[in-house]
């Protein structure tokens, strides 16, 4: 989620509710996080987008509960139901963007890694970064993700990381932390990395689960 973004529908978490499942996205224009939770007592299909100190909250009360909530949503409020207490919020009146357009179609180049090594490897890659630079170039070929940063003084580091990939030449930049943040938020022992060429956006996933989605852009090097 943006924090104090002007376009204001991004300071929150759009729920998409509807076809059996509850889906959650969040942006903050440069990256996207997608899950689906199954929710077949859905009869009626909406989005509502909740801010994002309300999320934060949200996390406290349902911190250990591993029951069923239920969740009842008005014009202007929703409110959560659950072993642990009710919490009640006011929704942000907009629109959400158009999310689906962010998601790249045809990603064919496919890398399989193992989730720490991986971030590992990119967490030393970034200790040259600083605010300001903060970008690194991917590069894959032959089983093999190679990252390299540079800083204001032209200082490099590489890291070179054996992956499981069988295609051509890759190579794109990203803005490391971007892709450090969704490596740590993943709690599967693979990931699965997609592009669909070298100015694509890479979507990161938990290898096996199709329902819990990373998306971050590329940038320029």
């Amino acid at each position: 989620m943006a924090q104090q973004d002007v376009r204001y529908y991004l300071n929150g978490l759009l729920l998409e509710i509807g076809a059996g499942r509850i889906r959650a996205v969040a942006t903050d224009g440069h990256r996207l996080a997608l899950k689906d939770i199954p929710s077949p007592a859905v009869v009626e299909s909406m989005q509502i987008i909740v801010p994002r100190k309300a999320v934060i909250e949200l996390l406290k009360v349902l911190d250990g509960n591993d029951g069923e909530v239920k969740l009842l949503i008005s014009d202007n409020h929703f409110q959560v139901q659950g072993a642990n207490g009710t919490f009640t919020s006011k929704l942000i009146d907009g629109r959400y963007p158009d999310y689906e357009r962010v998601l790249p179609e045809n990603t064919n180049k496919v890398v399989i890694a193992d989730r720490e090594l991986l971030r590992q490897g990119l967490a030393r890659s970034a200790i040259l970064c600083t605010d300001r630079f903060k970008g690194v170039r991917i590069s894959l070929d032959r089983d093999t993700l190679r990252s390299c940063g540079q800083n204001a003084e032209r200082e490099e580091s590489e890291e070179q990381i054996e992956v499981s990939y069988n295609d051509e030449l890759l190579e794109v930049g990203f803005n490391i932390i971007y892709l450090i943040d969704a490596l740590a938020a993943i709690k599967t022992p693979q990931v699965r990395l997609e592009f669909k060429d070298a100015g694509s956006s890479c979507v990161i996933k938990p290898d096996g689960d199709l329902t819990n989605v990373y998306v971050v852009m590329p940038m320029r090097i």
